[in-house]
């Protein structure tokens, strides 16, 4: 097992040099500068500027000071915001962001595990065909429509929820129901499929003989099998969820990474953008990472195939 970590933590690290390097070409492959639209500076004052954030070397010294930013996590002032730091932007930003998104997988989780679950052991039932729509449904129809669609119902219409920002639990609920329908939805027909082929398993089936209770059966036995698929996918999942928060922070006016990451990028603010796109790479390497990890935890037989191969 120690091995199979060390293995997946240097691939950790490659995977975001490589992102990182990436950013930086595409960032520099843009023609122009961010001072361009500056209209009302001379060419003296434009100079400056280029030198203080070092915009006037050339790119090999450019990307090392890049590097450097990323290893020691200081990645300097905003071209636009001087005042502010992207560090500062990060720490205002980024929990507001991280709120939003462990709230949203962890309603999607629950709520999918529980829908697939019941939906497996009622099959062909009401509660079968019902769970299946409401998955079509959840992942046919995206989610910045869904938001839209929720603002106008339940905040504008019968205004039961506040429609924006975030302030108080009930600020949560819409973005909240917006991004985790789809996920939801996911993980609800994946956890459907793999109980089904769980429940028809020996093992199950000598779990019966032997008199355990149904729900000692499913919650021991079978969930644990069954939710390998959706352990897969949850690395993968959350990444999503936490970009897809960029649109639904814009579309509720929601004071997270979004609202910053989308100006940088209108702006061409390069400290902000390759400091987001580097800080979110990391973390969602990281979490694929974990989930790697905890898959070979639940799975002994990665380390049997590992075994077997080494023999």
């Amino acid at each position: 097992m120690l091995a199979y970590t060390i293995k997946r933590f240097f691939m950790m690290i490659v995977t975001i040099l490589i992102i990182s390097t990436l950013t930086f070409i595409l960032m520099h492959s843009i023609p122009g500068s961010p001072f361009n639209e500056e209209r009302t500076t001379n060419e003296t004052i434009q100079a400056n500027l280029e030198k203080f954030y070092k915009l006037d070397e050339p790119l090999p010294v450019q990307y090392l000071y890049y590097l450097k930013s990323i290893v020691t996590f200081d990645f300097g002032p905003s071209i636009k915001k001087p005042n502010e730091t992207v560090n500062e932007l990060l720490a205002r930003g980024f929990p507001i962001s991280f709120e939003l998104g462990m709230t949203t997988i962890l309603v999607a989780v629950i709520s999918g595990i529980l829908l697939g679950t019941f939906a497996a052991l009622r099959h062909n039932g009401f509660i079968d065909y019902f769970a299946m729509t409401f998955a079509v449904v959840g992942i046919s129809v995206p989610n910045f429509v869904l938001a839209t669609l929720l603002i106008q119902k339940l905040a504008v219409d019968y205004n039961i929820f506040p429609p924006a920002t975030w302030s108080s639990p009930m600020h949560m609920v819409l973005p909240v129901l917006a991004l985790a329908t789809g996920p939801m939805a996911i993980i609800a027909r994946l956890t459907r499929s793999s109980m089904l082929e769980v429940l028809t398993q020996d093992y199950i089936r000598m779990a019966k003989a032997k008199g355990l209770s149904p729900f000692r059966i499913v919650a021991r036995h079978a969930l644990r099998n069954a939710l390998m698929p959706v352990v897969t996918i949850m690395g993968t999942m959350l990444a999503g969820i936490l970009t897809g928060t960029f649109v639904i922070e814009k579309i509720f006016a929601i004071p997270g990474m979004g609202k910053y990451f989308v100006e940088s990028i209108n702006n061409r603010d390069y400290p902000v953008i390759m400091g987001t796109t580097v800080f979110y790479s990391t973390f969602f390497v990281f979490m694929l990472f974990v989930v790697d990890i905890v898959y070979g935890l639940l799975d002994p037989r990665i380390k049997l195939h590992k075994k077997a191969g080494d023999a």
